[in-house]
């Protein structure tokens, strides 16, 4: 099969087209022949040396795809429902860099009705992670106000919409007045230029001093210390990227005084029995709002698999709104 393989860190000229064998689905898998997979920023982290695959996971980079089902532990696909010809979306620990990629059954979801083999590509990463870091680990609820650093990556633009179909108040930053307008186009309530305003104070002012409820930081940093300034009562951070940096420092008396919670979690080591049940609850939840189409994936772009080092470097220009796909 082809895929696009690391040669060695680097920059997005690192990435090459070659072969490998196809896979071979084990216990509790299937293989499916891949039409399109998503680009996701732990990509360009693999590819600089960053971010190592956890052990025994295909050196491939590639964390979401979409195709069909080809075949598999048959026992753990029929208790799934799942049956060789489906279209399948699914999470993978790695390997979605590739025409062919082994995925456990329970973190396959159907593609919804009438989305393209694309869309369905894009919404693994970014649907899992919302969901376990917003609504499992954070806890939003209908009422309170969710803030989103980079409303318009990925994972911006997801959250930004199922915050909102799950009635809360939407607060998203981005880094320019075109970004801004589309964050407030997918839902957003208030969107903040963090170039030209200062997030916190904005945040405060636009929740008339009362503070949101919910951060989803993607910086970390010394942005930690002005979200714990414009954290309600009882508020939450949920920290699932380190862009500006791993050390942070804040006032830990805020912390104690309006007894915030500050967490965060990485999704792609953790076990398959963590991630289906995440799937589990997608399924149950927000698949539905994906087939009714109050909730929509976003794509910024798509780039033959050949060009995938073209696709790295848009990523990393941060000029995309959306989601990358490679397709096959």
């Amino acid at each position: 099969m082809q895929a696009v393989e690391i040669t060695s860190f680097g920059g997005p000229e690192v990435l090459r087209l070659g072969k490998r064998p196809a896979p071979v689905a084990g216990a509790g898998e299937l293989l499916i022949r891949v039409a399109a997979s998503g680009i996701n920023r732990p990509d360009v982290l693999q590819r600089l040396g960053h971010y190592a695959p956890p052990p025994g996971t295909s050196d491939l980079p590639g964390l979401e795809v979409a195709g069909v089902v080809e075949s598999g532990d048959a026992s753990a696909m029929a208790e799934a429902g799942i049956r060789v010809g489906d279209r399948v979306c699914a999470l993978v620990a790695g390997g979605g860099y590739a025409q062919w990629c082994v995925a456990p059954v329970v973190q396959c979801l159907p593609v919804p009705e009438g989305f393209s083999d694309v869309e369905a590509a894009s919404l693994p990463e970014t649907f899992f992670t919302v969901w376990s870091n917003v609504f499992d680990r954070a806890r939003l609820q209908a009422g309170e106000t969710l803030l989103v650093q980079g409303g318009t990556s990925g994972i911006g633009v997801t959250a930004i919409q199922l915050a909102r179909a799950f009635g809360a108040t939407v607060i998203a930053t981005a880094g320019s007045d075109e970004k801004c307008a589309a964050c407030l186009s997918l839902g957003a309530h208030y969107a903040i230029n963090y170039k030209s305003q200062d997030f916190a104070a904005e945040a405060k002012r636009i929740t008339e001093a009362r503070g949101v409820d919910v951060v989803l930081d993607m910086v970390a940093g010394d942005y930690v210390a002005r979200e714990v300034e414009c954290l309600a009562e009882d508020g939450r951070i949920v920290i699932i990227a380190v862009q500006g940096g791993v050390q942070s420092g804040f006032n830990a008396g805020m912390v104690l005084r309006k007894r915030l919670t500050i967490t965060g979690s990485t999704l792609r080591p953790r076990p398959v029995a963590f991630k289906g049940a995440i799937a589990r609850s997608l399924r149950e939840h927000v698949w539905p709002l994906l087939a009714a189409g109050k909730v929509r994936p976003v794509i910024h772009s798509t780039f033959a698999a050949a060009d995938a080092a073209q696709a790295h470097a848009l990523m990393e220009s941060n000029q995309h709104i959306g989601k990358i796909v490679l397709t096959w």
